[in-house]
């Protein structure tokens, strides 16, 4: 059923994307903001008993409607975990974007590839050289391929029905709500959703890195993320981003400007030559072959797992 509920969302995402991802984190933040303003008191022991409340219920509750499904028919069950992944995965609306940055870079329409890059992205372009967009067009597709596909794999396949599915995408999304900010904002209420979400994330952002070795470069895959993963500002997206960049032989990262002129430090991952748009294709290229991979390995657990 596994294997099976991977493939047939993939497969409707393709399809039929998810039109409008608001529905799904829309409702998402309109409970973290109702914990928020109840449990906020700016101390540590808040923020836990906030990510409990924002977590347990939703997995508990899903766990139950997937056990009295799949107890009616199995295919209810295989159902109801479609339902879930179709909402919680993203790679079809990441690629969508990509895309689109691709065919504009290609045809030389560099502002409508920042215009699509800043919806992407959620802040201003217009300051960004080709270059500079086609290096963060890598880096978001790199990022988003890791927490929208294979962070969610990830956790499918190790919990029960979809609850591993759901415990990440909210983990994720209250890590981007509360961790993710300064604690003049939040205080420490935001530290465990942060921590949570670090020991969560672990693992996958680990096992992406290793299929980008796999499917790419291996030795320089290997050589940035043990060299330079640990620069970068989010831990374990340096990892992913460190390893995919040196998988497809290309140097993301480094400093760049804004708008009003000043510049925004960043070290450098990878290495090789600066990003161009044969750059855009191997990333396309690397991303697939990592799926690929995964699925493979999925495919063989779940016959070794059939046979004993």
């Amino acid at each position: 059923m596994t294997l099976a509920s991977l493939i047939l969302v993939l497969l409707i995402e393709q399809w039929r994307p998810l039109a409008d991802r608001r529905a799904v984190t829309g409702s998402l933040a309109r409970y973290a903001r109702f914990l928020q303003k109840h449990f906020n008191a700016g101390e540590s022991q808040h923020g836990v008993i906030a990510w409990i409340l924002g977590v347990v219920p939703a997995l508990a509750l899903a766990g139950l409607a997937f056990w009295l499904l799949a107890g009616i028919h199995p295919i209810l069950g295989l159902a109801f975990n479609v339902a879930v992944l179709y909402a919680t995965m993203g790679f079809r609306q990441a690629s969508h974007y990509f895309t689109a940055i691709q065919t504009n870079i290609k045809e030389g329409e560099l502002d409508r590839a920042r215009d699509v890059l800043a919806q992407w992205r959620g802040r201003s372009s217009a300051a960004l050289s080709r270059e500079n967009v086609i290096r963060l067009t890598i880096e978001q597709a790199l990022a988003g391929s890791h927490r929208y596909l294979f962070g969610v794999i990830f956790w499918y396949v190790v919990l029960p029905g979809p609850t591993g599915a759901i415990l990440y995408r909210i983990a994720a999304f209250l890590h981007s709500r509360w961790g993710d900010v300064e604690e003049q904002e939040f205080g420490r209420f935001g530290w465990f959703a942060r921590e949570a979400f670090y020991l969560i994330d672990w693992i996958p952002a680990r096992m992406a890195a290793i299929a980008f070795a796999i499917v790419g470069n291996f030795e320089d895959a290997i050589y940035c993320w043990r060299a330079q993963a640990a620069r970068w500002k989010d831990r374990l997206l340096g990892v992913v981003l460190a390893s995919g960049a040196g998988a497809i032989g290309v140097r993301l990262g480094n400093p760049l400007p804004t708008e009003e002129g000043s510049i925004i430090d960043r070290p450098e991952l990878g290495t090789g030559d600066d990003p161009d748009a044969p750059a855009l294709d191997s990333t396309v290229g690397l991303l697939w072959r990592a799926l690929m991979l995964w699925l493979a390995a999925i495919l063989i657990v779940t016959i070794v797992r059939a046979l004993s």
